[in-house]
């Protein structure tokens, strides 16, 4: 493929990132962020896969086989622990403005200079040879897609990689390094990158499914074929019990690198906008893992199979396999999914190393200087930015000469394994400063010197002897001959992998001077604050007065002017008027800072210079007195009995908000039982008064026409038997409500048939049936169990819902289903009517015995409407249910289900 149009592609891509970046800084100026989606934030976490995944990976299964997953299980196995570390060191972030790895241990242990300035060294030596990787994974890629070799290119200028390194160091700077503050988000930068993690994967996805099923039958085939392949057994299994050495330290290192690499600490813990994005990531980035190497083994064994010894580097599989088959478009696509790869890992890291560099080494030198801190004052601001800026290009041009160098000539997991073991030199130092309050600075200092020491004894110095820089003896016979110095086989170990070896004793003696130390050692009153703030951090979050343990005297102005210096006098001003609006106490008339003032300024700081470089700065302007651990302790017990009053209150106060909320919800209630009760009492008087009316009116018009004939004497006496019998069943009724509800109703209680209790209520509404020429249908189940109930309320309830459904019936061609049946340990009865149909709205407030009078034009019967209310009262004795399902215009079916083993109380 031609050499420019690749290069040209290339650059078209990365004016793409530039164009998308744009875009969203845009969205975020207009207050829609892009980066508030808990999607983003979990894509933009999968910068952990870089060149290594997309090309390293394939090579490591094709050379060493299933132990390339070790570096995914690790993540896989951590994502869930996420809420209960990475959550608290994004708690502590913000909380303190931490903006790096650095910056964390720093402010861990006191705030200390020499500690975070180690860390930054350390950090910087550990990740540029991760970065040459990534730069060497776009020139070999480069090289195989165009035909090209440029090894034999001279350096920087004859370079295209150089040029590559440059390109992405000019898109860092731009979107990077923008602002002066490291806390504040890189809208423009996380979105690119977000885009880049789900364009590698989908195009990794696409070679893939390429090589399994274009250029083979799927899976089972590949497997199949692979079976011949000379080393396949091997490449399945593990060969001794190095391997599962190899595999337990390569699972312990991706669980920490996770954590503590630059790149990952930015995106996970920096650019969080939201901690419950956590709970999204914990499940989408380990199926991200999941799906980016499914296809791993078919492509590494696909290209053992159709490369045989042909000499192609396994790495570069994923390209080399489609254009060997001629596919240059998707060998194209290939090549940008691992540019962007490692671009995005690129564009993270050196944007966070950068500011690492200028926070704990530039800014530190600067500020403790009086005569270049005075000569510089007005422009720390400028000297911070461009710091940066010349740091990030530092960092990829010494990348670039590491790559020419060293990585050129080791595959891409060996050099990024160096990198995993160098960023896990600070677990001990953070896992322990976030759980343990004894960890001090100099067991944490002791520990990560030591502990890197041997990091690079044992891993960069061999790779160094590699590649000529050193006499191949040190790792034959050790330094000046000494063989229990050998870096492969350190105080005599043997038997295990470089890796294994490696880590190990770094680890061993990491972690036991960290311990040991600490236990050896005292804090200052600095360190044991951090400890208590930095453990107990989600009850200091609350209260910011909380972690301030500082005394002396500080001027207002002088507080003011250190702010303008770094932030500028429009987000100075700002920022004052903030802590105002937060604290609105007087000023002191002398002018004095109080202690919250100091504090609150020295972490907006931190945001800028890093916790070390503040400290200095807020130092140089305020008087500071020394406090004892025991005023340290003194303090935060008071600040802790603070939070815990001020929790007891905030308890309180909820309790009683809720409590004057259900009195309130009460009064409401009674006032409208006691308007229910007299619309109740209405109803029945007027449902008294209009039989007692009739009774009187005939019985007057009887005793005044004696002479009246007998057939009109014997129609008016009927009249007056039937308002008789309905007023004694109203009185019933209400007499039957109050026993109910009192609970002084007893069941007449025995073995109960429904078959008979249905048969007798149709047999008592017959005629009243075939007057309305009503379709009446019964259909119970024969044999039913019987049931322990009482036989005559239980038949009062089937007679009022089927008199209601004659009621209430199509009044043209009425019809009306009974059934019964056995389902599942009960009896279910339903009455089923063809009529007008009831709200669902009003299928609860039915069965209650004052909602009729409040809401008369619902279907119900008239009367008093106790009916229904009495019907559920009888039906719950017997410990059963009733309802009623239906719609308006759609009839009505009113059911009820009885228990057939029930133990019914004779007295309810």
């Amino acid at each position: 493929m031609n050499y420019w149009l690749v290069i040209g592609v290339s650059f078209c891509y990365l004016a793409l990132l530039f164009g998308l970046a744009s875009w969203a800084e845009r969205r975020s100026a207009a207050g829609r962020s892009f980066v508030g989606n808990p999607y983003i934030y979990a894509l933009s976490m999968a910068v952990y896969c870089t060149a290594w995944t997309y090309y390293g990976s394939v090579g490591r299964a094709a050379t060493t086989g299933l132990g390339y997953l070790a570096i995914y299980i690790g993540p896989t196995l951590m994502a869930p622990l996420w809420w209960v570390v990475l959550r608290k060191i994004i708690r502590i972030c913000k909380v303190q403005r931490i903006t790096t790895i650095a910056d964390f241990i720093s402010s861990r242990y006191g705030k200390n200079i020499t500690l975070g300035s180690i860390v930054t060294i350390i950090c910087v030596l550990g990740i540029i040879p991760y970065i040459s990787i990534q730069l060497k994974a776009i020139a070999s890629s480069l090289d195989i897609l165009t035909g090209m070799n440029e090894v034999g290119r001279s350096p920087l200028f004859g370079d295209t990689s150089f040029y590559i390194a440059l390109g992405l160091g000019l898109f860092t700077i731009v979107y990077g390094t923008r602002h002066v503050e490291a806390t504040e988000r890189h809208e423009g930068m996380v979105t690119a990158i977000a885009f880049e993690s789900l364009f590698k994967l989908v195009i990794f996805i696409v070679a893939g499914v390429f090589v399994t099923y274009g250029l083979f039958n799927g899976f089972g085939d590949i497997m199949q074929q692979a079976t011949q392949l000379p080393d396949f057994e091997r490449l399945m299994t593990f060969d001794n019990d190095s391997g599962f050495s190899q595999w337990f330290w390569m699972v312990v290192l991706s669980m920490l690198a996770i954590l503590f690499l630059p790149r990952q600490f930015q995106v996970a813990v920096v650019e969080n906008v939201n901690e419950q994005h956590l709970n999204k990531a914990m499940w989408l980035f380990p199926l991200y893992l999941f799906a980016i190497n499914i296809f791993v083994l078919p492509i590494a064994f696909g290209g053992d199979l159709l490369f045989g010894n042909a000499g192609i580097d396994a790495d570069m599989f994923v390209l080399a396999i489609p254009l060997s088959e001629g596919q240059s478009l998707l060998a194209l696509m290939v090549y940008l999914g691992g540019f962007s790869a490692a671009t995005s890992m690129v564009i993270v890291a050196t944007i966070a190393l950068s500011v690492m560099v200028s926070n704990n080494l530039v800014m530190p030198l600067l500020v403790a200087i009086p005569a270049v801190k005075n000569q510089y004052q007005n422009q720390l601001t400028k000297i911070l930015l461009f710091s940066r800026r010349l740091g990030i290009l530092v960092i990829l041009l010494l990348a670039y000469l590491y790559y020419k160098g060293v990585a050129e000539y080791y595959s891409l997991v060996e050099v990024g394994l160096v990198s995993f073991a160098a960023v896990a030199q600070f677990a001990p130092a953070i896992i322990g400063g976030i759980f343990w309050k004894e960890g001090t600075k100099n067991g944490a200092l002791a520990g990560i010197v030591v502990g890197s020491v041997l990091w690079f004894y044992t891993l960069v110095v061999p790779s160094m002897v590699g590649v000529g820089m050193l006499p191949n003896s040190i790792l034959e016979h050790g330094p000046l001959g000494i063989a229990w110095l050998k870096p492969f086989e350190l105080f005599g170990l043997q038997g295990m992998d470089y890796i294994s070896h490696a880590m190990f004793w770094s680890m061993f003696l990491n972690v036991g001077l960290y311990i040991g130390v600490s236990l050896l050692s005292k804090q200052t009153s600095q360190e044991r604050n951090q400890a208590e703030v930095f453990v107990d951090i989600f009850k200091y979050s609350t209260v910011f007065e909380s972690s301030i343990v500082w005394k002396g005297t500080a001027y207002i102005p002088d507080i003011k002017s250190l702010l303008v210096n770094f932030l500028g006098e429009k987000k100075a001003e700002v920022a004052m008027k903030a802590y105002k609006r937060k604290y609105p106490e007087p000023e002191d008339e002398s002018g004095k800072a109080d202690p919250k003032l100091v504090t609150y300024a020295e972490k907006l700081l931190s945001g800028v210079i890093g916790s070390s470089s503040a400290r200095i700065m807020v130092s140089s302007v305020v008087k500071e007195e020394e406090i004892s651990i025991d005023e340290v302790l003194n303090i935060l017990k008071e600040s802790q009995q603070l939070i815990s009053i001020n929790n007891e209150l905030r308890r309180k106060s909820m309790e009683l908000r809720r409590a004057t909320e259900q009195l309130r919800s009460a009064n409401e209630r009674l006032k409208q039982l006691d308007q229910l009760k007299d619309e109740f009492l209405s109803t029945v008087t007027h449902e008294l008064r209009t039989p007692l009316t009739s009774i009187r009116a005939l019985s007057e018009i009887l005793y005044d026409n004696p002479e009246m004939e007998r057939e009109d004497q014997e129609h008016f006496l009927q009249t007056i038997v039937k308002e008789s019998e309905r007023l004694t069943r109203l009185i019933t009724q209400v007499l039957d409500l109050e026993r109910f509800e009192s609970g002084k109703q007893k069941l007449n209680l025995g073995p109960v048939h429904i078959e008979e209790v249905v048969r007798e209520s149709v047999q008592a509404l017959e005629q009243l049936v075939q007057e309305k020429n009503i379709d009446l249908v019964v259909d119970v189940q024969h044999n039913l169990p019987s049931i322990n109930g009482d036989k005559d309320r239980l038949i009062q309830v089937l007679v009022n819902l089927i008199s209601n459904a004659i009621k209430f019936c199509n009044p043209e061609h009425g019809r009306i289903i009974v059934s019964g049946y056995y389902i599942d340990g009960d009896i279910k009865v339903n009455v089923v009517d063809n009529g007008k149909g009831i709200d669902p709205e009003f299928h609860k407030q039915i069965f209650d015995k004052f909602y009729q009078a409040q809401n008369q034009n619902i279907r119900k019967p008239e009367g008093s409407g106790l009916g229904l209310a009495i019907s559920k009262k009888i039906i719950e004795s017997h410990q059963g249910r009733i309802w009623v399902e239906s719609e308006v215009g759609k009839g009505s079916k009113f059911s009820f289900v009885l228990p057939v083993k029930v133990n019914v109380p004779a007295n309810v």
